[in-house]
């Protein structure tokens, strides 16, 4: 049929073609010449636009209006550039058509305003106007020439008024020049255009002419087949009813001059009615649409009625169930001879499943979209090609291009990754996709390239986007904005190495540069220097003016301190006021010369806050690291032995340290103990042991009376004798630790010791403060809350201040007395006598027991001076109402000269040794002979002296196992 029917039609599509063709040739010629009388009219407009700026710039003599003058002359010389490719005989059609498109030109009209220009070049009045066009460009040049050297002349360091108001009038005489050549341009553009339009037309002429008798001809052939197209036509309306009964859809009729409506059975079937059909009525279709679909669906019917436009509507109709359905109806209309619509035919489809569909698909697309709107990643999307298809809101703000801009280009021309470290473009991301088929995320620290130019760190995470079937359709590209974790990165990082305050390296970074040092000492021979400097009079600073002003004076010293050293040495603030120093690679003699310059520096800087000045100085102890002799704790602890030991000689010194240096290995040694103590501490290595203090001349008090001494157990487990470890406790400041500790041991064991049954009663139990706790002021507060948290008597307490702590801090000693003597606590002034003001201090403290220097009792048998001092602290003791405790009892003997004295205590190895201080349910009275031989014997014989001599030191023990 189809071969038929274009064996019967081919001339005519022959004949439409060629009318067609021609018709389209002719007005694009006509365009074409119309596009070069609108070209004229830019280029006219232009060079008047490029005059004005020229006369400006003559006058303004501003840079900007001669440009401005230069681009307003670039529509003359891009059309110059096309007619001057075009008159060469193997022309170049691009850079022809670069130069009209410069001349402001449409681009589609550029491709037949070149046919225009080559097919009718040599016609006259084409000629005549390109001629003219010639003329007119010559004229351009002499008016650029000009310009040239007007703007020399202006952009002289000395300009020549004179020169520029010739040139001016030179370019006057061009532009009344170049206006008649314009308009002469003008007119032969009009002729060539109308005599053009008058060839086409008789060429059109021509054409319908010789189609005409053709025409005729195949017309006649035509009337000749009508016989055998109307059989065609009947074979074609019975197959096309048997496909209206065969297909799914329904069909309608509609008469519209009758108002009847045919409804097939498939279209009842699909409206839930079978034998029941609705009426044949156009009342019956529109009665059963839906309320909200009813006012467009009508409209579009009218339209498709009474205009011919399209009839294609979705909407909605009430099944027989009630519910209602989509459907999709199709129809055309068929028309009289008036144009008038008379009848009206179409199709009915069921389409609530696909819109089920849509529905489903169009709430998953904008769950996905407002998804992708509000996440704070850059999304973008492209095809297998690499042609962009979305940017989420966050990539056009972190790229810089907007989604109407990219869509549908090469992603890397828009999108530029960079390798943080290499600074090397990252490979192309859909290629490594396509390559690897898997979802790649870019360990490496990347930049994204903004359109500004600014760079942001990314972290890139590329995946691929499949089809249902597992087929790869474009990738997906999702960046992350790291710049704010990377910017806390390297803030963490630099405040993990340096000092808040002064900005120098901290002690962690310090140690990690000398762990280095050390290495290459022993590695490659080198020779290292550490120097611990700590500041003399300092706190001076921070106590009477503040703390600002000493964070001023540590960032002042600080930056003085890194002026005097060489490049590459490295200053540290280890802590407080304290510094240290390495210098690498430095020689024994720059050693001693760079430590004391820098005590020379520190001692010439002058500070100043507000109104007053002040000096300083600083004490700094150096350490050679030559070979592998040091493990960095020894240099650090031998730097910090040195920099004490400069102190202790007079401060503001270089103290040097050396391995056979017998003081300072003794200091070193104690600030080992240091970091054993705060260990001993924190493992809770202390031990608690209790020395029995025992009446001498006979007492009322019924409980036992005791000092508690502190001990520690070392690494293996040994214990280590007080006076190891107490000189260094004292001497770096962990006695108020080490106090606390003791109290609160000693609070809980003897409220266990009080809460027990068979316990012993305790009287009295003293436990020694230090002078460093004394100085604090947080001690007082401490003690009271330990007894409020424990439930401690405060009457059974009796605290021990020696003499030399309680002078050295007499209003503070004084104040901690009269505080706890107030809660009924009892205090003893322990080895009384020592000091060489110890009488006219006593009556300042109220204390309750005098301990008399053990240095006296201990000689007193052999030296009557110590006898006397004895007798004497233990008589101005009574005088001032303090009772008297003697320490050293180490005899018998010394035991009978202290009854006849009068003191009224004993403490010693005579009487008892110290015992592990903990709670036990009974307690051994003690032995008789230790007291009752005081009280019953006034003055020894031969025979009881030669019977305590006999007597072992443990019958005269108080027994507390």
């Amino acid at each position: 049929m189809t071969k038929r029917l274009l064996l019967i039609i081919w001339p005519f599509v022959v004949i439409a073609v060629l009318l067609v063709t021609l018709a389209v040739a002719s007005l694009k010629i006509m365009s074409a010449g119309r596009a070069y009388v609108e070209g004229e009219s830019l280029w006219s407009k232009a060079q008047k636009e490029s005059f004005g700026h020229l006369v400006r710039y003559a006058h303004t003599r501003s840079e900007i209006d001669y440009q401005n003058f230069r681009a307003a002359l670039g529509v003359p010389l891009g059309d110059r550039k096309a007619r001057i490719e075009l008159e060469k005989p193997n022309f170049d059609y691009s850079a022809a058509y670069q130069g009209f498109l410069e001349g402001g030109n449409r681009p589609d009209d550029i491709p037949w305003m070149v046919m225009l220009f080559r097919g009718f070049r040599q016609v006259s009045y084409m000629d005549h106007a390109i001629r003219l066009w010639e003329d007119g460009d010559r004229t351009i040049d002499q008016f650029l020439d000009v310009a040239d050297e007007l703007h020399r002349h202006i952009s002289a360091t000395k300009v020549d008024n004179r020169e520029v108001h010739r040139l001016l009038e030179q370019i006057y005489l061009l532009d009344a020049r170049i206006t008649p050549k314009e308009t002469a341009f003008s007119a032969a553009l009009g002729d060539a255009t109308r005599q053009t339009a008058v060839l086409l037309i008789i060429a059109n002429i021509g054409v319908a002419v010789v189609l005409l008798p053709l025409g005729v001809i195949l017309s006649r052939r035509m009337l000749k087949t009508s016989e055998g197209l109307e059989k065609a036509l009947k074979l074609s309306d019975e197959r096309f009813n048997l496909a209206v009964d065969g297909s799914n859809d329904g069909i309608w009729d509609w008469n519209i001059v009758d108002q009847e409506v045919y409804y097939s059975p498939r279209f009842n079937e699909l409206l839930g009615y079978g034998k029941d059909r609705i009426p044949g009525t156009p009342d019956a279709f529109v009665s059963r649409l839906h309320p909200d679909d009813k006012l467009d669906t009508l409209a579009t019917l009218r339209d498709h009625v009474k205009q011919g436009s399209s009839y294609d509507v979705e909407f909605r109709l009430k099944h027989k169930s009630g519910e209602y359905r989509w459907f999709r109806t199709r129809g055309k209309t068929v028309r009289d001879q008036a144009g008038k619509a008379v009848r009206m035919a179409g199709s009915l489809s069921d389409i609530t499943d696909r819109k089920d569909a849509e529905t489903e698909l169009y709430n998953a697309k904008e769950r996905a979209q407002v998804t992708l709107q509000s996440i704070g990643d850059a999304v973008i999307s492209t095809d297998t090609n690499g042609l962009i298809e979305y940017f989420n809101p966050v990539a056009v703000t972190m790229t810089g291009w907007p989604l109407s801009e990219v869509q549908g280009l090469p992603l890397l021309c828009f999108v530029n990754v960079l390798d943080e470290q290499t600074r090397k473009r990252t490979p192309d991301p859909v290629e490594m996709v396509l390559r690897n088929d898997q979802t790649h995320d870019i360990a490496t620290r990347l930049l994204l390239v903004r359109r500004d130019g600014a760079e942001i760190p990314v972290d890139q995470s590329i995946s691929p986007i499949r089809d249902r079937f597992g087929q790869i359709t474009g990738v997906v590209l999702v960046f992350r904005d790291a710049s704010r974790e990377r910017q806390y990165a390297a803030q963490l990082t630099y405040q993990a190495s340096h000092d808040a305050l002064t900005g120098l390296i901290n002690r962690r970074e310090f140690e990690n540069r000398l762990r280095r040092a050390i290495e290459s000492a022993g590695q490659l021979q080198r020779h290292h220097a550490v120097m611990y400097l700590d500041l003399d009079q300092f706190k001076i600073v921070n106590d009477t003016c503040g703390h600002t002003a000493g964070d001023e004076l540590m960032r002042q010293i600080s930056a003085i301190l890194q002026r005097r050293l060489r490049e590459g040495d490295t200053l540290a603030r280890l802590g407080g006021d304290e510094f240290g120093v390495l210098l690498e690679n430095c020689s024994s003699d720059n050693v001693a010369r760079i430590a004391d310059d820098l005590r020379q520096t520190v001692e010439d800087f002058t500070f100043a806050w507000k109104d007053g000045l002040f000096s300083l100085g600083v004490s700094i102890g150096v350490v050679c690291i030559e070979g592998d002799l040091f493990t960095l704790g020894e240099i650090l602890s031998a730097a910090d032995a040195a920099c004490y030991m400069a102190k202790e000689k007079g401060r503001n010194r270089v103290q040097l340290y050396h391995r056979d240096d017998r003081e300072l290995s003794m200091r070193h040694g104690e600030m080992q103990w240091v970091a054993r103590i705060q260990r001993a501490i924190e493992e809770n290595r202390l031990r608690l042991y209790s020395q029995e203090i025992a009446p001498v001349q006979g007492s009322s008090q019924t409980g036992r009376h005791f000092e508690l001494l502190v001990r520690m157990v070392d690494e293996q487990g040994k214990m280590a004798p007080p006076m190891a470890f107490i000189p260094a406790a004292e001497r770096y400041n962990l006695m108020p630790s080490v106090d606390r500790w003791v109290i609160r041991t000693a609070f809980a064991t003897l409220r266990q010791m009080l809460a027990g049954k068979r316990a012993a009663a305790v009287s009295t139990c003293s436990i020694n403060i230090s002078g460093s706790s004394l100085s604090d002021e947080r001690f007082l507060s401490f003690v009271m809350e330990q007894f409020t948290l424990i439930g401690l008597p405060h009457s059974i307490i009796c605290f021990e201040i020696t003499e030399t702590a309680a002078i050295a801090n007499m209003a503070k000693a004084a104040h901690f007395i009269q505080e706890l003597q107030a809660l009924g606590c009892k205090f003893s002034l322990d080895d009384f006598g020592a000091g060489m003001s110890s009488f006219a201090y006593l009556k300042h403290l109220p204390v309750d027991y005098l301990k008399i220097d053990g240095g006296f009792v201990k000689d007193m048998l052999s030296q009557p001076i110590d006898r006397a001092m004895v007798e004497a602290i233990n008589q101005i003791g009574h005088v001032m109402g303090k009772l008297t405790i003697a320490e050293f009892v180490e005899s018998p003997e010394i035991l009978f000269v202290l009854r006849d004295i009068g003191v009224d205590f004993a403490q010693g190895y005579g009487i008892a040794k110290p015992k592990e201080f903990a709670y036990v349910p009974e307690l051994t009275q003690p032995h008789p002979h230790a007291v009752e031989t005081c009280v019953q014997v006034r003055e020894p014989s031969t025979f009881d002296r030669a019977r305590f001599a006999r007597s072992s030191v443990a019958e005269l023990e108080l027994n507390i196992d």
